[in-house]
């Protein structure tokens, strides 16, 4: 593994370290994380775009918007009002389950027939399943860390066989989190039922 600082491995290690406490934020429900992981997103684009996965820079493109939505969403609430851990049933997962796979199939043929993506139906696979889980975090849905630990094990493969063994290592380290994440927004959904 080559730790020679070119462009892309600086472009890897502030999108890391922005996103990382993105991450950590988030796991704690706390509002300044959507600001940092807007930030690591928006420095991801030029990366993916310079590796040739196009789907994975839309994919930070999106972040960056569902960005702003995820900290308005969750920043502007009166006490009372208060977004809270909510879970969701097996008919809204089947949708989404088959919406994702229809959007992934559609565009990894996009991508594998219009552009020279490298692995189109891997990264669109990553990047439509994680519109699904990130669109699910701005709403509080437990679940949402379900997602993410099937997609940050996917992630190793794919970012390592791209040459971006930074990122790589970084997704082993967000399966981990994203573990953490759930058994705290587990802990956090429990509560607030008890409390009712």
């Amino acid at each position: 593994m080559s730790f020679d600082l070119t462009t892309n491995n600086i472009l890897e290690i502030l999108g890391i370290g922005l996103t990382l406490a993105y991450s950590v934020g988030l796991m704690f429900q706390k509002i300044w994380g959507w600001p940092l992981g807007i930030l690591g997103s928006f420095v991801s684009i030029f990366l993916f775009v310079d590796v040739k996965l196009y789907s994975e820079a839309i994919l930070y493109g999106f972040y960056v918007v569902f960005g702003f939505y995820g900290w308005y969403n969750w920043s502007y609430r009166s006490k009372e009002n208060e977004l809270k851990v909510i879970v969701k049933g097996a008919k809204w997962h089947i949708t989404f389950f088959t919406l994702g796979i229809l959007g992934a199939l559609g565009l990894g043929y996009f991508f594998q027939s219009s552009t020279d993506a490298n692995n189109p139906f891997e990264d669109a696979f990553s990047t439509v399943f994680s519109f699904i889980a990130t669109y699910f975090e701005t709403q509080k849905i437990l679940s949402s860390w379900l997602y993410w630990i099937v997609l940050n094990a996917f992630s190793v493969y794919l970012y390592y066989i791209r040459g971006l063994e930074i990122y790589g290592s970084l997704m082993i380290v967000y399966f981990f989190l994203s573990i953490f994440g759930f058994l705290e927004w587990r802990k956090s959904y429990r509560l607030s039922h008890q409390e009712n």
